[in-house]
C-alpha cells in the first residue's frame, strides 16, 4: 500500500513537471499524437510520429508512468501489458522546440479474470425469504474493475440438493442478488460464476423457532415427571440441543415454580411437585406449548 501511494505521488509530480514543460512549448505544438481515445488494458500500441529528430515520449497517469526514447521517423511501440492500469492518461512527445500531446483512457480488459464474492450472513434460520445476499466484484487480470456490463450467475445449493439460480448483469463492476434460505437445515453451497471464473462460500442454515411445542406428564407419588415431544421448527427440523425449555407451575393463578431445561437429543425432561389443582405449562422464547392440570383427567 505504501509503495502504491509513493508511486502515485511520483506520477502526479512528474505529470506536473511535464505539463509545465508543455505549457512553455505550447506555441510550437505539432498536429498531435495519433492515439486511440480508448485502449484496452494490456493491449499493445503502435504510435506513429512525425518527429524530425530525437524525442522523448511520456505517458502519465496517477498510477503509472512510462518513458520511451523516440528515434526520428520511427513509430513508438508500447509492448503488451505495459499499459495495465485503467484510468485517464496524458501522452506528451517532447522534442527540440516542439511538444505533441494527446489524452486517452485505458479501460479494463474484456475478459474477467477474478471475482471477489461477499456472502452474508454466514449463518441464518431456515425458510427466510431473500435472507441470503451475494455481491460479486468482477476484475480483469490486472485487477481493474470491469465496468462493462458482465453476466454473473449466483447458485445456492442446500443440503437436500435443491438449487436456486439467479442471473444478473453487473453495473459499474458489481453484481448482486438475494436468495431464500432452504426449508431444511444444513450447510448450503453459495457460488458465483463469471464466465470460467467461480468463487464459493458456505452458508450455514439452522433450524428456526420451535413450533407446536407439546409436553406430556406422568404422576409418580408426590412428583410430576414431565417430558416434551421431540421439538421441531415449523419446517420439521430438529431444534438445536441447548435451546432452553421453560416449565412453569401455577396454583390459584400464582406462579409456584419455574424450571429451565436445555434440550438434549431433541427433548427436555424435568420433575415438579404434584400439587392437585396446579397447572403446569411449557414454553420456549415466545412460543407457548400445552398445559397439564395436576389431578385432572388427561
Amino acid at each position: 500500500m505504501k509503495h502504491r501511494i509513493t508511486l502515485a505521488l511520483a506520477g502526479l509530480m512528474l505529470m506536473g513537471m511535464i505539463m509545465a514543460s508543455a505549457v512553455q512549448l505550447a506555441a510550437a505544438d505539432g498536429e498531435g499524437l495519433r492515439i486511440p481515445k480508448v485502449v484496452e488494458a494490456g493491449s499493445a500500441l503502435s504510435i506513429p510520429t512525425s518527429a524530425a529528430g530525437k524525442a522523448v515520449l511520456y505517458i502519465v497517469s496517477p498510477a503509472q508512468v512510462l518513458r520511451r526514447n523516440v528515434e526520428p521517423g520511427e513509430a513508438i511501440v508500447i509492448e503488451p501489458g505495459a499499459l495495465h492500469n485503467a484510468g485517464h492518461y496524458l501522452a506528451l512527445l517532447i522534442s527540440q522546440g516542439a511538444t505533441d500531446k494527446a489524452e486517452f483512457n485505458v479501460v479494463a480488459a474484456r475478459q474477467p479474470a477474478s471475482v471477489n464474492f461477499l456472502a452474508k450472513p454466514s449463518r441464518l434460520p431456515v425458510s427466510r425469504p431473500d435472507g441470503i445476499s451475494g455481491v460479486a466484484y468482477v476484475f480483469d487480470v490486472f485487477r481493474n474493475l470491469v465496468l462493462e456490463p458482465t453476466p454473473v450467475s449466483f447458485q445456492l445449493s442446500d443440503s437436500a440438493g435443491v438449487t436456486q439460480t439467479r442471473s444478473v448483469a453487473t453495473h459499474n463492476g458489481v453484481g448482486w442478488s438475494k436468495m431464500n434460505s432452504a426449508p431444511k437445515a444444513g450447510a448450503a453451497q453459495f457460488q458465483v460464476s463469471v464466465g470460467s471464473v467461480a468463487e464459493k462460500r458456505v452458508v450455514q442454515q439452522v433450524p428456526g423457532d420451535p413450533c407446536n411445542l407439546k409436553m406430556s406428564g406422568q404422576r409418580s407419588g408426590q412428583r410430576m415427571i414431565l417430558e416434551t415431544a421431540p421439538v421441531r421448527d415449523c419446517s420439521g427440523n430438529a431444534v438445536s440441543d441447548g435451546t432452553i425449555i421453560t416449565f412453569t407451575q401455577t396454583y390459584n393463578g400464582r406462579s409456584e415454580a419455574t424450571v429451565d431445561v436445555p434440550l438434549k437429543r431433541d427433548v427436555a425432561r424435568t420433575e415438579m411437585p404434584a400439587r392437585d389443582g396446579a397447572v403446569i405449562s411449557v414454553a420456549t422464547g415466545v412460543v407457548l406449548g400445552n398445559e397439564i392440570r395436576v389431578g385432572a383427567q388427561r
